[in-house]
């Protein structure tokens, strides 16, 4: 990005024009998104260190790496000795069903293979030590894996698998390994469509309504495109 600001500002476009001008002017909605990700990424382990709230950080969905590094980064900068872990086809999408009808969800759009995955993580110093990948479509990996297989103890889950599909396959996993304290985040929770309600939210919802023993307190929304909550004892709290 400062590169690109730099080229703008010496070339005819830039000419005469101030640097807050050109800032401004190529402040779109792809560098809001991701300020928007990382003040969620340090509000959430900020509240964790805080509040004592021990775990690993799981990630459905990851391509591009980007949430995976700011992940690493806030909680490495808050204290929070988050294990990470990344779960994804490294295909890109799977094909679409009819419940997840959707004009941007497109079977194999964005993908990142295991090998960029790893890259990535290299350039961006993220220790390979300090996580592990779960290669697959959710619907195939994930009802394969207990309630006491890796990771049993999350602390911050990022949900960032588009589809109604996907995201039920996902809360699934997740249901046994609720924990009060813990925070789950739906990276596309506002997105719906003109013939359905929003797939993330829909997996939600049908969760919350089946099992009645959690709390899903709002916590911090992001960009328009995001939500997260606090997950709370129902028995902790006051009747």
């Amino acid at each position: 990005m400062k590169e690109l600001l730099r080229r703008i500002a010496h070339s005819r476009l830039g000419h005469g024009v101030s640097d807050l001008v050109v800032r401004r002017y190529f402040f779109h909605w792809q560098i809001r998104e991701e300020w928007g990700r990382q003040e969620f990424f340090a509000n959430a382990f900020k509240a964790l260190r805080f509040n004592g709230i021990a775990g690993d950080y799981a990630e459905f969905g990851s391509c591009s790496g980007t949430t995976f590094f700011l992940a690493y980064r806030e909680a490495k900068r808050h204290g929070h000795n988050a294990k990470l872990w990344a779960f994804d086809s490294f295909q890109g999408l799977p094909r679409p069903s009819e419940s997840d009808h959707h004009p941007s969800w497109i079977e194999g759009k964005m993908v990142t293979t295991v090998d960029e995955f790893h890259a990535i993580c290299r350039k961006r110093g993220i220790p390979r030590e300090k996580y592990d990948l779960v290669e697959g479509f959710y619907e195939e990996t994930l009802p394969a894996r207990s309630a006491t297989d890796a990771p049993p103890d999350i602390a911050l889950a990022y949900v960032d698998c588009d589809l109604y599909t996907s995201t039920r396959s996902v809360l699934d996993f997740l249901e046994p390994r609720l924990k009060h304290g813990m925070i789950v985040a739906f990276d596309d929770y506002f997105c719906w469509s003109a013939k359905q309600v929003s797939g993330e939210r829909r997996a939600m919802l049908e969760l919350t309504t089946r099992n009645q023993r959690w709390e899903w307190t709002p916590y911090v929304q992001f960009g328009w495109h995001g939500m997260s909550f606090v997950i709370e004892d129902r028995e902790a709290l006051p009747t």
